[in-house]
């Protein structure tokens, strides 16, 4: 007869005088112990009949220990993990871009969310980090804007990486409101007139050293050819074909930039003149060089050729109490350029192709306003491009050419 299995109840008093028991038994050829913890004596003997029972029975199994519990994961800052999401992904961008996203970082960022654990991140610590970037007044709209966009794109695959909820810099509302800026052009005869006249006097006036410097001839490509300050700097001789009236701008940043512009008699007359003043006209010779024949920088259009003469139109307008002009960069000739087409009743498509322009937005833009242009205004604008002011004013030197050359628009 197959012996009873046997077993007993051991008592123990804990240090916060508590009585806690467990089983003491054997099973399988060996001594087991089961802890039941502080439950009452009759609950003890109730479990270890059950457990006798289930040992009698073949049924009995050690309980199975408890999982060890897995190490608690450790929220990285966002430094560390901004650190690691450049490092995966650096290689995509070029090196302007770089330079961009470590200053963003680096010098804004960093400084205020270097050290928050990625999960204590909040709408409202975003909100604050905008408010002081306002209330400091280095940084405009547009800049802090580009800072939360950076800010989002990291958070945004900690979202997806699920170490955070939500992305708390996502959305219009993490932004700064701005206004689109007032872009400035030139769209009166009387402005275009008092700038090139401006430079036509400081050409008259300039030193015997810096004669090269052609300053009425640099303003009059841009706002009548409408190329971009880098292309007028990479002008070349070879570009320039005064029999067809036609310019070449063989080097730009998209397909649509690598175009020709028609040379209209305003700028037929000016490119003639200033190509029979150089002594250098070989086809790789620069149309507006250094002294030296090398290629001019575009601070120097922009400090030594453009701002003299704003300065000098506005003293002009000045005097004759009309209004000044707006402020001016050599990009605001180019869309001057625009609305000039529009005045001799170029198309949008037109405008765009001599442009180099593949987004109609700017196009469409000047074309509304030039279309809200009284008509006197828009002849005076034609007359200009035409030549037709320069000769009533006498200062068409070859009348008969610029005559021909309008009869072609």
């Amino acid at each position: 007869m197959p012996r009873q299995s046997t077993g007993a109840i051991i008592e123990h008093r804990g240090k916060d005088g508590r009585t806690y028991r467990s089983l003491r038994f054997r099973a399988h050829g060996r001594r087991h112990f089961v802890s039941l913890g502080a439950v009452s004596e009759q609950d003890a003997e109730r479990e270890l009949r059950g457990v006798l029972a289930d040992v009698e029975r073949g049924i009995w199994q050690p309980p199975k220990p408890a999982p060890e519990p897995q190490p608690e994961a450790i929220m990285p800052t966002f430094h560390a993990f901004a650190e690691q999401w450049w490092i995966e992904h650096q290689a995509e961008w070029r090196e302007s871009t770089r330079a961009d996203y470590r200053w963003r970082l680096e010098s804004h960022l960093l400084p205020t969310f270097a050290k928050l654990p990625l999960d204590t991140i909040t709408i409202a610590e975003v909100d604050r980090y905008k408010a002081a970037k306002l209330a400091a007044g280095t940084l405009s709209g547009e800049s802090i804007n580009k800072t939360l966009v950076l800010l989002a794109a990291i958070l945004e695959t900690a979202e997806e990486r699920e170490l955070i909820a939500r992305n708390p810099a996502k959305g219009r509302r993490r932004r700064v409101r701005t206004h689109r800026p007032q872009r400035s052009y030139l769209d009166s005869a009387d402005h275009i007139t008092a700038l090139l006249d401006a430079a036509r006097q400081l050409d008259a006036d300039a030193r015997a050293d810096r004669r090269h410097v052609a300053r009425h001839a640099t303003l009059s490509v841009l706002a009548f050819a409408g190329l971009r300050i880098g292309e007028l700097l990479d002008l070349r001789w070879r570009d320039i074909d005064l029999a067809n009236s036609r310019l070449s701008i063989g080097r730009a940043k998209t397909d649509a930039g690598i175009r020709h512009v028609k040379i209209r008699p305003a700028l037929h007359d000016t490119l003639a003149a200033l190509k029979a003043s150089r002594q250098d006209t070989r086809p790789d010779a620069y149309v507006f060089p250094t002294a030296a024949g090398g290629k001019q920088s575009a601070s120097n259009v922009r400090n030594r050729i453009l701002a003299p003469a704003v300065k000098r139109a506005n003293a002009s307008l000045e005097a004759a109490d009309k209004p000044p002009l707006p402020k001016l960069t050599p990009h605001s000739l180019r869309r001057t350029f625009a609305s000039l087409l529009y005045a001799i009743g170029e198309p949008p498509p037109v405008v765009m192709a001599e442009m180099g322009h593949t987004d109609a937005g700017l196009a469409l833009r000047i074309y509304a306003q030039a279309m809200r242009a009284d008509c006197g205004s828009a002849q005076a604008l034609r007359a200009l491009v035409t030549g037709e002011s320069m000769t009533r004013r006498g200062r068409g030197k070859n009348t008969s050419a610029a005559r021909r050359q309008g009869s072609r628009l």
